[in-house]
């Protein structure tokens, strides 16, 4: 399956999730591109829009490669085997940096106000696609202390493996594309895949909230 952008994705996403409308729903988006497909979701289920910041730890000779994630509070989640083979104080300065830009993200785009709690409500949690799948678990890894009452994945896209690891980790798992020979990055399926700006993140944000 491809898709022309990211809003495609999004509205495709949101015909699979319309059984999840309700007033105890939240949609959290992992930055930045997912909030694109998360905004989509958001409006068409009629329900808040907030964001999970979460932020890949790459490696030290391939960045694009992530070794693991961090969430805003600091707590880490790693593929292993590469955590073992990697100094560990490269790791602890590459990962505290990592934190860092995740809470000047929350700065940035929401003024540093804390996460919409999702204690007892709907969470779905949204990206633009899936490679290794680790800054998504760390997602649910933070939303999850939350307790709330359903954790949902909702992605375009992802490897027919890591798909089988979150369904271990989320109540629900909503996938379009869920491919046994994964092209290799999440952009491989969309026809447009531009980086989305802050300044984009911040638009749909407040578009979002204006039309609650």
């Amino acid at each position: 399956m491809r898709f022309s952008d990211r809003k495609e994705a999004g509205r495709k996403l949101a015909a699979k999730l319309k059984g999840y409308r309700g007033s105890d729903t939240v949609v959290y988006a992992l930055p930045r591109g997912g909030v694109v497909l998360g905004y989509e979701i958001s409006q068409a289920l009629g329900v808040p829009l907030d964001l999970v910041i979460t932020r890949k730890i790459g490696h030290p000779y391939n960045p694009e490669y992530a070794i693991g994630a961090i969430t805003e509070e600091g707590e880490a989640l790693y593929a292993e085997r590469e955590r073992a083979a990697l100094d560990q104080d490269w790791l602890k300065q590459a990962a505290e940096k990592e934190q860092r830009e995740a809470l000047r993200r929350r700065n940035v785009y929401l003024k540093g106000r804390k996460r919409t709690s999702a204690k007892g409500r709907r969470a779905i949690v949204v990206d633009d696609g899936v490679a290794t799948g680790l800054t998504l678990r760390a997602a649910l890894l933070s939303l999850r202390k939350d307790k709330p009452r359903e954790l949902i994945v909702a992605v375009p896209v992802a490897p027919y493996d890591v798909i089988q690891v979150l369904r271990n980790e989320a109540d629900t798992v909503v996938v379009l594309e869920d491919d046994r020979e994964y092209l290799g990055a999440v952009g491989a399926y969309y026809d447009e895949f531009p980086q989305v700006s802050d300044e984009e993140v911040i638009r749909l944000l407040q578009q979002s909230k204006n039309l609650e």
